[in-house]
């Protein structure tokens, strides 16, 4: 006979994984694959114990990796991605405009407010991430600002779009699930979003007005690079086309994995025709990443990268985390842990910070974002109608955390996808994430508060 595990039970496998991933990331540098591991044993464990068979916990890791297939494609091909837009100079073109046009005092808060238009256009962070980031990396180390501060810039544009972008995946999903209207939720997010955000790019400014008054602008480096990367690659502004292209494709409505291999393909074909490169070299570069040695050290490590083999780590951890998340879902873990906290609410303050919590809790435990703004969703939403608050301020606390808080866990997918195509670990640039802070503080402001909680009758 089958049991839903209590509340201690459900908690053995999400303690072991936090407990493990701590040592594993600040004591031994080990990664997160072999926490995710702990956890996947001990929820199995528990399942087991809890009376399902070996057998029926095998098919809910099966479960719980088939809801991520799309996104592992997806993944996979932006590595392609990048290799073919670094070969046919893309990316350099995009690097050596912007080093001549944008004003180091600026560049900072310019990096959210671009990448955020990108993200919002695309309705992805992924792909603005992995093209308008790297230059904006790559960028920032010529204009002698820290990695760690650029990456947190970028992270703050990106899901910053990826929240308010209608095109986003998870938007609808979040606006789905608690069964109102998709531009109703997101007009009712502008309220967290845009003082986030904002504040955000005040941040920025100050860090970046200061350290370019403390430390000096250093234009002899940043002439070295565009000197090196106008003797490396064309550099034609032309080429800024092919993200043109990319936009026009998503507003035409092509699907994300259909459009971004169609700009692979494009990306390749431009390397062949304007950088001269052989078809062998594409092959190579598409596969396993672009590759050059320019002799500028700053050139060489933030373009030699990309390549379809880049994301396998991404998506080992991603496999062992939604397999994980699988197990718990399945079991009924998910729905023991967060049973004490829909007990205890009483009050507004108490709804939000429950929600939030639990949607913290899907989040440590699966690293995925869908999982995240669904979960909590099914589990709040009649909680909300019975107390008559609008289940639009349901969503828009899933979100603060489904869709950007997630990004503070090391393992989940936005944090690992992010830490590859930076080549930083998640816990270097996440404390310059300010966006990724302030919108679930917010939230949780709003709840304690009253102000901006819509009320209606369900009755």
């Amino acid at each position: 006979m089958k049991n839903r595990p209590s509340f201690w039970k459900a908690l053995i496998p999400l303690l072991g994984l936090i407990i493990t991933a701590l040592c594993s990331i600040f004591l031994w540098d080990a990664g997160m694959i072999v926490p995710l591991i702990v956890g996947v044993i001990l929820a199995a464990i528990v399942a087991i114990s809890c009376g399902w068979s070996w057998m029926e916990v095998q098919q809910m890791m099966v479960n719980g990796v088939s809801r991520v297939l799309p996104a592992i494609f997806i993944l996979l091909t932006i590595g392609v991605v990048i290799g073919s837009w670094i070969a046919n100079g893309t990316i350099p073109t995009m690097i050596y405009y912007g080093m001549l046009i944008i004003d180091p005092a600026w560049f900072l808060p310019v990096v959210p407010l671009v990448t955020g238009i990108i993200s919002v256009t695309l309705g992805t962070s992924f792909t603005s991430i992995a093209t308008v980031g790297i230059a904006f990396m790559a960028i920032g180390d010529g204009l002698g600002f820290s990695p760690a501060i650029v990456a947190g810039a970028v992270i703050t544009g990106a899901f910053f779009g990826d929240k308010l972008s209608p095109l986003s995946d998870t938007t609808n999903i979040a606006a789905a699930v608690v069964e109102i209207d998709l531009f109703t939720h997101v007009r009712h997010m502008l309220w967290d979003t845009i003082p986030a955000f904002v504040l955000s790019i005040m941040i920025y400014w100050i860090i970046g007005y200061s350290e370019i008054t403390s430390a000096g602008f250093d234009e002899e480096a940043m002439n070295i690079m565009m000197t090196g990367l106008k003797e490396a690659f064309v550099i034609h502004p032309l080429l800024l086309l092919l993200p043109i292209f990319v936009i026009v494709l998503i507003l035409r409505n092509v699907a994300a994995l259909p459009a971004l291999i169609v700009i692979s393909v494009a990306g390749a074909v431009l390397a062949v025709i304007v950088q001269g490169t052989s078809v062998g070299a594409i092959v190579q570069f598409l596969t396993d990443g672009f590759a050059i040695d320019t002799g500028v050290e700053a050139i060489d490590s933030l373009l030699n990268r990309g390549g379809l083999t880049s994301m396998l780590g991404t998506i080992v951890i991603l496999t062992i985390a939604t397999a994980f998340g699988g197990i718990l879902e399945e079991t009924g873990a998910f729905e023991a842990l967060t049973r004490k906290m829909m007990e205890k609410v009483k009050t507004t303050a108490s709804l939000i910070s429950s929600t939030i919590l639990s949607t913290l809790v899907v989040a440590l435990a699966s690293g995925e974002q869908y999982l995240s703004n669904i979960l909590p969703g099914r589990t709040f939403i009649k909680k909300y109608k019975n107390m008559n608050i609008d289940t639009k301020n349901l969503s828009r606390a899933t979100e603060s955390i489904g869709t950007v808080g997630i990004n503070l866990i090391p393992w989940s997918v936005p944090a690992v996808f992010a830490a590859s195509i930076f080549e930083l670990h998640p816990w270097e640039y996440l404390p310059y994430a300010f966006f990724v802070f302030l919108v679930p503080i917010i939230n949780l402001l709003f709840g304690f508060t009253g102000w901006t909680i819509v009320r209606k009758d369900y009755s």
